[in-house]
């Protein structure tokens, strides 16, 4: 049995990863690797990606023992993913799933040069500011950094050498329907690059 592998998933506020994420894990089949942050819970948090909310003091100090595979600051929250549920589950030769933003991305990548990394871009800015104003969560101030940052995370994304592939977020189906098929062919690549049990 190969090891596990590691998918990482990265794009701006509002263009839908947190979707795409939930039906991958339910697909392929994969785990959400485990995240602390220091924001509030919300009613999603019941469905897809895993949380452990705790306070600033306590990421801090989590940091300090090197708890996280990767961890930032993001609009005033503290996110980190915990290492050592990670590790177990690749030890276990599963399909670990991390929805992280382009600075997680990069740690991730340095990391485990292994792991697959996927950017979901939306079809134009004008169609993510419609989303951002269709969830109704954020002030129109918030909106724009939203989309001020949304500009510098896809440029990131094209110039640095972190992302295997790109992918325009237009249709939900479509999308997951291509992001499995990137997945599954990196693991048949690994599967056929390992080599045969001696003992067969």
């Amino acid at each position: 049995m190969p090891t596990g592998a590691l998918i990482f998933i990265s794009g701006p506020s509002g263009v839908g990863k947190s979707t795409v994420c939930l039906r991958l894990s339910q697909e392929l089949p994969a785990e959400f690797a485990l995240s602390a942050t220091t924001r509030q819970s919300k009613a999603q948090d019941r469905y897809g990606k895993r949380y452990e909310f705790v306070d600033e003091a306590e990421f801090k100090r989590r940091i300090e023992k090197g708890d996280f595979l990767e961890y930032a600051n993001v609009f005033g929250n503290w996110y980190g993913t915990l290492r050592r549920p990670v590790e177990d589950a690749l030890g276990a030769g599963r399909l670990v799933l991390l929805e992280i933003d382009v600075h997680g991305g990069r740690q991730i990548a340095a990391a485990f040069p292994d792991a697959l990394g996927v950017f979901i871009m939306p079809p134009s800015l004008d169609e993510l500011r419609r989303r951002l104003e269709l969830r109704g969560r954020d002030e129109p101030t918030v909106i724009r950094r939203r989309l001020d940052e949304a500009q510098r995370e896809m440029e990131f994304a094209r110039s640095a050498d972190v992302y295997r592939h790109m992918v325009v977020n237009e249709n939900l189906d479509q999308t997951v329907y291509d992001i499995s098929a990137f997945i599954r062919e990196a693991q048949r690549a690994r599967m056929s690059a390992c080599p045969s049990d001696p003992m067969k």
